[in-house]
């Protein structure tokens, strides 16, 4: 049977793209995405520019709406409660039913909660929506006490931001450096003393309890000491969204299980980005990834598949992070066994290689080395056994050895 019409339940960058590639490789039915946002937007700004507010909220946005008209893609503002999956249907809180004959589940994740007393709490934020960096950006007035759990990409970021806007900030991280596994222990304790040198309190432990009156939050921490702050910012994390998945019952575990086509354990559904979670044909759960181009990835894949088109092959994954005027990046994997090569210059650390026990690059991070990490993804990508001591020469040109 023909595809006629495909429903998208989320409209961030995995549900966009899964939208935008079935248009890009030739569909022609009908197209809806269901968002209680309305049209979708980007989330990377959110703890960046957009909370600097030198990028206003139309420039986030990752099409217009006269772009959705002449592609002819409904964007429907509501929120899914229920799937139907065997009537191929949605049905939203307002009441209203939607059906398609393929559904693609692209519900994101949601922040993770402090599970101590008084992580509960109203006033504790988070940063995951645009609604919540307008709260959070309206609050961050000069002098203002900001506390930030967790010192992640998100924490960090809005660490960096929160001080161009005059905040008082203390950064806090149950492990001191953060990031090792994503970047090796070189750069990431070269970006964790960044936040320090800007003038960042920078603390190492775990809160046991939050607390909150007229006057702010405190902040417990182990053998009585505590932190006090205006403002608490958690952001240690996300859990997917899975509850549509749940009660419809579809395989979920740790993520809705799809395959390597992005399909769920039912025909006729597929899940992508943050809420999906690969099982192998053997049954092997890969880990569920969260960076945008893993969401732009599985939009992909899922229309190529949806067509019946051969999958693409994204190669090693990427990410990208800025905080304090630098650009980090990573391909591939910075973990697991092997040795790392640090490429160090004037006296720093600028890039980390992972080589695993063959002496194949497996990953790369880099601090304002774009180009690097491009060239280290074409040689991961192709296999290209590369001489350790060049990828430790700042001289070296990597370009030449992805050749």
């Amino acid at each position: 049977m023909a595809l006629g019409s495909v429903l998208i339940v989320g409209g961030g960058m995995a549900g966009f793209a899964t939208a935008s590639q079935l248009r890009a490789r030739g569909f022609p039915g009908r197209l809806t995405i269901i968002d209680p946002e309305g049209l979708p937007y980007d989330r990377p700004p959110l703890s960046k520019d957009y909370l600097l507010g030198t990028k206003p909220a139309e420039q986030i946005l990752l099409a217009d709406a006269a772009w959705f008209a002449e592609q002819k893609i409904d964007v429907v503002a509501g929120r899914a409660s229920a799937l139907m999956p065997d009537e191929g249907g949605v049905l939203l809180t307002d009441g209203r039913k939607l059906t398609a004959d393929r559904i693609v589940l692209a519900t994101g994740a949601s922040a993770r909660r402090l599970d101590i007393p008084g992580g509960e709490l109203e006033s504790v934020l988070h940063l995951r929506t645009r609604a919540d960096a307008d709260r959070l950006r309206a609050s961050l007035t000069p002098g203002v006490r900001l506390a930030i759990i967790g010192a992640g990409l998100i924490g960090a970021e809005t660490a960096s931001a929160a001080l161009d806007l005059g905040a008082e900030v203390t950064l806090l991280d149950p492990v001191s450096p953060p990031l090792v596994p994503a970047v090796g222990s070189d750069i990431a304790n070269r970006l964790h003393r960044m936040h320090a040198a800007r003038g960042i309190r920078v603390l190492t432990g775990i809160p046991k309890a939050i607390t909150a009156d007229s006057t702010g939050h405190r902040i417990a921490m182990g053998g009585g000491a505590s932190i006090d702050a205006d403002l608490v910012l958690v952001g240690i994390g996300a859990v997917p969204d899975v509850r549509l998945a749940e009660d419809a019952g579809l395989d979920v575990d740790g993520g809705v299980l799809v395959d390597e086509h992005q399909l769920s354990s039912h025909a006729h559904i597929y899940a992508v980005g943050d809420a999906a979670r690969t099982r192998l044909g053997d049954g092997t759960l890969l880990r569920r990834a969260e960076h945008w181009e893993h969401a732009r990835n599985t939009g992909t894949t899922a229309a190529a598949a949806l067509l019946g088109q051969e999958l693409p092959d994204h190669g090693a994954p990427w990410f990208w992070s800025d905080r304090h005027g630098v650009h980090l990046e990573g391909v591939g994997s910075m973990s697991g066994e092997g040795i790392t090569v640090v490429r160090v210059a004037e006296g720093v650390p600028v890039a980390g290689f992972h080589l695993d026990p063959a002496g194949y690059l497996v990953g790369c991070a880099a601090i304002d080395g774009g180009l690097l990490v491009r060239a280290a993804r074409r040689i991961i990508d192709r296999r290209i056994l590369v001489d350790p001591a060049k990828l430790a020469d700042p001289a070296v040109d990597l370009k030449r050895l992805a050749r």
